[in-house]
């Protein structure tokens, strides 16, 4: 029945997949090609990585191995091998455009109650913090498929960069004392985890350099093996055992059962924009369809600014209504895909919509959206052939489960958390899920993570963002910024606010919208509150085929660099 499902799912978007791919094919067949490479992505030392890698003849894909992997060394409050993500690809020479999913999956052990103590009350700590909260990592198994069957150079050439990172270390700063002061405490717990990212305990000072040389052989074991040196042989054995002597219920045959698989992204047409991003169990390709078709039917350019962010909001509120009550894992879940993303459904929903009044989240029935990895990361990359990838990776909270397994340097996730433990329960960000999204034995959890490609016939967009429920929204806008011909600095740059059902709340960043905005909100109806400090770390891509300019962009809320070459 699984595998039915799978099919089934598959099969609602593949004939969106077939209508856009001669158009993909046709755009690339014009023999236009960028006049350079460029990077965006969260850490310079990343970014660095990926650009040795296209000037030892790699393409883009073998440069996303590069970027993910020192990324896996140098946040691992973000990403890691002990994680997992989405990579969203182009292939220039045929149009080709697929999703890797290397999202994480429920051990086997894994069940409905999993985190539901005696007297069937969610215990918050099971599933956030320690190896039980883990799902079986994504990411080493992604990037040796990436390497295998679209990149250029030997899995070993692509990593060694993250290699040279783990053994000599790079040097903490900021951001990185910021996240292990809030993790502090479940860091602290356990001895490897506090001997390895901790100095005896304590947050590290700043240019403390980190030295990770289990990851290192970790690593080197996936570079010579391939998977199996991680999912299969001494690795796998020191990671179960460590799990399992510390609470967890991984099994070998949890690691060795791990597959990526292939999806075809969500595609559709917004205006004269051709939208390729993620599909499930990412939640965000589906939702960005609903709300840009929404937005389809209105002039947003001739309309006020408290009108434009009033439809904004509506079509934001509806789309995550419909996120929680029907997405899922493609595996397990029965999705209407084809009506979720039609632009017939979306004229429904905007039908509903009163331009001078905000629609009350409880007149639409339905669960509360659930959060999905709250401290992520993004990566854009084109290469000189146009091949692109656009990769959101992610751990979930800061430093995921806070559990490095000894012997291996891998930081375990916990992504257990993204799923429903119990509907009607809020989760860490204080989001609730539906049964759709329920704990099942080797399902992947609901995700937000949305990598996307926009493109016109002249202008092509790589773009992504971290940021828990909240990345759809970050997307969204700045797929809108884009459609005004803006530049990729203004995407990322850009203030931003969210809404996202239930809580029935607007959520704003400092100068998203003026004092007369605000009031005209309120006056509609609308409860808004601002955030404390700036979210998101949007990285992005431009590719202007009317000058034959590239242009990237690194969102100054965080410490990535973007570099064209």
């Amino acid at each position: 029945m699984a595998g039915m499902r799978r099919i089934l799912a598959k099969g609602l978007l593949i004939g969106a997949f077939l209508l856009w791919a001669g158009t993909a094919a046709a755009t690339d067949a014009n023999g236009t090609q960028p006049g350079a490479a460029a990077i965006a992505s969260a850490h310079p030392l990343a970014t660095a990585a990926g650009l040795e890698i296209l000037a030892a003849g790699g393409n883009a894909f073998d440069a996303a191995v590069a970027v993910s992997a020192a990324l896996a060394v140098v946040e691992p409050y973000s990403s890691g091998l002990g994680g997992g993500g989405f990579w969203l690809l182009h292939r220039a020479a045929d149009g080709f455009e697929v999703m890797l999913d290397g999202r994480e999956r429920a051990p086997l052990a894994a069940h409905r109650d999993l985190y539901l103590d005696a007297q069937g009350e969610v215990v918050s700590d099971w599933s956030m913090n320690g190896p039980l909260s883990a799902a079986i990592p994504g990411e080493p198994a992604a990037l040796d498929h990436l390497a295998r069957h679209y990149g250029k150079l030997p899995l070993a050439r692509s990593l060694a960069p993250a290699i040279r990172l783990a053994r000599g270390g790079f040097a903490v700063d900021e951001h990185y004392r910021s996240m292990a002061e809030f993790r502090l405490e479940v860091m602290a717990r356990y001895p490897e985890t506090a001997t390895i990212l901790l100095d005896h305990g304590a947050v590290p000072e700043a240019g403390e350099s980190i030295v990770q040389e289990d990851l290192a052989r970790t690593l080197e074991a996936l570079a010579e093996q391939g998977a199996a040196g991680f999912y299969r042989g001494p690795v796998a054995q020191r990671l179960v055992e460590a799990v399992r002597a510390a609470g967890g219920i991984w099994t070998r045959d949890d690691l060795e059962q791990y597959r990526v698989v292939e999806r075809e992204p969500v595609q559709f047409r917004y205006r004269d924009l051709k939208v390729t991003t993620a599909s499930p169990p990412s939640s965000g390709g589906v939702a960005l369809a609903t709300m840009l078709h929404i937005l389809e039917g209105h002039d947003l350019a001739a309309l006020d600014a408290a009108t434009r962010t009033h439809l904004v909001l509506e079509a934001m509120r509806r789309a995550y209504r419909d996120r929680a009550e029907y997405l899922g894992d493609p595996d397990f879940v029965d999705m209407p895909l084809a009506r979720l993303t039609s632009p017939d459904y979306a004229a429904g929903l905007r039908a509903s919509i009163r331009a001078d009044r905000a629609t009350p989240s409880a007149d639409l029935p339905g669960t509360a959206a659930t959060g999905g990895g709250h401290h992520t990361t993004h990566f854009s990359i084109l290469d000189r052939e146009g091949n692109r990838v656009a990769a959101t990776l992610s751990v979930n909270y800061p430093f995921g489960s806070g559990f490095i397994a000894a012997g291996t340097g891998v930081l375990l996730n916990d992504e257990m958390d993204d799923f429903s433990a119990k509907p009607g329960v809020p989760n860490a960000y204080g989001l609730v899920g539906a049964e759709a999204n329920a704990i099942a034995p080797g399902k992947r959890p609901l995700s937000s993570m949305s990598p996307t490609f926009v493109e016109t016939t002249d202008r092509v967009a790589i773009l992504g963002t971290p940021g828990g429920s909240r990345i759809i929204t970050m997307v969204l806008l700045g797929i809108l910024d884009f459609a005004r011909d803006e530049p990729p600095e203004s995407w990322v740059t850009r203030p931003r606010f969210h809404h996202q059902f239930l809580p029935d709340l607007v959520e704003y960043e400092a100068e998203a919208l003026s004092k007369s905005v605000i009031e005209a909100l309120q006056a509609r109806g609308h409860v808004l509150k601002a955030v404390r400090s700036p979210y998101g770390n949007m990285q992005a891509v431009l590719w202007d085929r009317r000058d034959g300019k590239v242009r990237a962009a690194a969102d100054p809320r965080g410490l990535g660099a973007a570099e064209v070459r």
